[in-house]
């Protein structure tokens, strides 16, 4: 099979093959690449803008016709900058996307689990046991209190004396 027909019928790598989607950290980097390479590109444009309308100051009036090739080509630099701002906002909306998406999932699992793990606390607890024991925690606490006004009292010794 040609090269051409593998490409346009999905002839990638053996990896891409079983896999199936990407994970988000790969969408990331690649997202993240792209943006690179085309801020790149948008510097290399600018700086062939700004020659090109160097050029044409150059030539002015001398030699209009390589001054007016120089706006045109300035022109078609321009128009590839601006589609590649766009582009640019694209793929930068889509990342955030991306990492707003991957952290909504992280946080939700992590909710999962925090549940499973509340489930599994709760899951030797009785609520009848429990009203019980705080009954008896209760009733101990009034016990205690008793004790502990009986002590604080003072001791009457010769005050109440039985005639």
């Amino acid at each position: 099979m040609s090269k051409i027909s593998k490409f346009f019928k999905g002839g990638g790598s053996a990896a891409s093959k079983g896999r199936g989607a990407p994970s988000p950290q790969e969408a990331l980097a690649r997202l993240r690449e792209t943006e690179e390479m085309l801020s790149k590109k948008q510097e290399y444009l600018e700086t062939r803008i700004e020659r090109e309308l160097a050029a044409a100051r150059q030539h002015g009036t001398k030699n209009k016709r390589a001054a007016l090739q120089a706006l045109k080509r300035k022109k078609r630099y321009e128009k590839q900058l601006s589609q590649i701002d766009g582009t640019l906002s694209t793929i930068e909306f889509q990342r955030e996307a991306l990492e707003n998406s991957h952290t909504n999932t992280e946080v939700l699992k992590n909710m999962g689990y925090a549940a499973q793990a509340m489930k599994k606390v709760h899951e030797n607890m009785d609520l009848n046991k429990i009203d019980d024991l705080m009954q008896d925690i209760t009733e101990q606490q009034d016990v205690a209190q008793e004790i502990s006004d009986a002590i604080s009292n003072r001791a009457a010794f010769g005050d109440e004396f039985d005639e």
